[in-house]
């Protein structure tokens, strides 16, 4: 047993010393933010949180920073060890410098938008969520697309179920196991993942062009530790995303939510 523990343990920490710059970036910043929390002074989840009519021209920062911000320490926790595998693996493909402008930008913005307009302008609530399971049933729904791509149907007994259907069933099984949490907010991750995989975001993507010359112009890749440049990526510029242990990474990642003032996005 104490051999077993060991390699485990080493394992562990031969992984976290791989993660790539954002991944990396991503954590510490998630844990900075739950630090920021435990003082009282300022209130940083009413500051970060997206709050559907507190949305203004003055707090359009809410849009990219309500994934960054938790309501406790489990919270923080649970969503960092579920992103973390994801993320790592799309910045391994995609190069940091994309990693950052696509987590900043679309595929941040397009999930906050659509809940937006269904919470405000259909279900006419105002019910503020937070967390980065936003981003982990995004990734999720990319996966499940390129996975159904090449294993179009998991096989239970005499029923095929399309293995696109994967995201949707976890966001039916956190529903029900956490009723607290955001049905709508979940599905709006999911579907721009959805999107993703099925290529509709590509005329979103940053111009390679441009990423090369500014790793060139800035020497990222001498200067940052841990940098992935677009000339380094593994898999090519819209290749498939790492399968390997996949089912493993999936079966042992619970997605926790973003939590809201009275919902939350996961567990």
């Amino acid at each position: 047993m104490p051999a077993i523990q060991g390699f485990s343990t080493l394992r562990a920490r031969s992984y976290v010393f791989r993660l790539p710059l954002f991944t990396r970036a991503m954590i510490l910043v998630m844990t900075a933010f739950w630090l920021a929390g435990l003082q009282s002074a300022w209130d940083v989840r009413q500051w970060g949180a997206l709050i559907p009519n507190e949305l203004g021209f003055t707090t359009m920062y809410r849009i990219n920073t309500f994934p960054l911000i938790h309501i406790n320490f489990f919270h923080a926790l649970f969503n960092i060890l579920s992103l973390t595998p994801l993320l790592e693996r799309f910045e391994n493909e995609f190069g940091t410098l994309t990693s950052l402008a696509l987590f900043f930008g679309p595929l941040t913005t397009i999930p906050a938008v659509i809940y937006i307009f269904i919470e405000k302008f259909i279900l006419r609530g105002n019910t503020a969520v937070m967390g980065a399971s936003i981003w982990v049933f995004l990734l999720l729904g990319v996966e499940a697309i390129r996975t159904f791509k090449t294993n179009p149907y998991l096989v239970i007994g005499t029923h095929h179920v399309p293995t696109w259907t994967t995201p949707l069933v976890l966001v039916l099984v956190i529903e029900a196991l956490i009723p607290s949490t955001s049905f709508v907010g979940h599905l709006c991750g999911v579907g721009t993942g959805y999107l993703f995989g099925l290529g509709y975001l590509k005329f979103l993507y940053p111009p390679e062009k441009i990423l090369r010359w500014i790793e060139g112009r800035l020497n990222l890749l001498g200067r940052l530790p841990h940098y992935v440049s677009v000339d380094q990526k593994t898999y090519g510029r819209f290749g498939v995303l790492p399968t390997s242990n996949s089912s493993a990474s999936t079966s042992t990642m619970t997605p926790l939510g973003l939590i809201g003032s009275t919902q939350r996005l996961g567990p």
